[in-house]
C-alpha cells in the first residue's frame, strides 16, 4: 500500500471516529436534558399515574366466606337455578319406564297388562316399591335400581310404580 493510501485511510478513520464520538455525545446530552425536564414531569403527572394504575389493576378478586360479601351472596342466590318440580307417575313412566315396560324388555311387566302385574301385585306394593328403588334380579326378570335413572327421587319412582301397577 502506498503512503498516499495509508494517509487517506488514517484520515478516514479519524473522521469516522469523530462522527461516532459526536453522535454518542449528543445522545448522552439529550438524555440528561430530558431526564431533568420532560421525563420527570410526565412520569409524576397525576394523569399519567392514573393511566398506569388503570393498566395494572387486577382483573378480578378472590372473596372468601366472612369477608363481608353480602352483595356477592345475593347475586349468587338470584342466579341459582330453580329446583325442578317433582314428576308425576305418568311423567316418570313416559320419560324413563316406557323403554322397558312398554314392550316388556327383560321380563318387565307391560303397562296395562293385568296378567303381568297380578303376580307382582301379589307380593305387595312395598315390595314392588323396594324392587323399583333398589333394583331386582330374579325369575321374573331384571330391574335396575330406579330403572337406571338415579336422578329420580324415591317418591317419583313410587308414583310411577303406582301408575303402572294400578295401585
Amino acid at each position: 500500500m502506498s503512503t498516499q493510501d495509508q494517509n487517506f485511510f488514517n484520515l478516514f478513520m479519524i473522521v469516522i471516529g469523530a462522527l461516532i464520538g459526536v453522535a454518542l455525545l449528543l445522545v448522552v446530552v439529550s438524555r440528561m436534558i430530558a431526564g431533568q425536564t420532560q421525563q420527570v414531569w410526565i412520569a409524576g403527572a397525576p394523569e399519567n399515574l392514573a393511566l398506569v394504575d388503570e393498566r395494572i389493576r387486577p382483573v378480578g378478586s378472590v372473596r372468601l366466606p366472612g369477608d363481608g360479601t353480602a352483595t356477592l351472596q345475593l347475586a349468587v342466590a338470584e342466579v341459582a337455578a330453580p329446583v325442578a318440580a317433582k314428576l308425576t307417575g305418568e311423567q316418570v313412566y313416559n320419560t324413563a319406564c316406557f323403554a322397558c315396560h312398554g314392550p316388556g324388555v327383560g321380563g318387565a311387566p307391560k303397562l296395562g297388562d293385568a296378567a303381568d302385574w297380578s303376580v307382582r301385585n301379589a307380593q305387595g306394593i312395598s315390595t314392588l316399591n323396594r324392587h323399583a328403588i333398589e333394583g331386582y334380579q330374579g325369575q321374573l326378570g331384571y330391574m335396575p335400581p330406579k330403572g337406571g335413572r338415579v336422578d329420580l327421587s324415591d317418591e317419583e319412582i313410587i308414583a310411577s310404580v303406582a301408575f303402572m301397577s294400578g295401585n
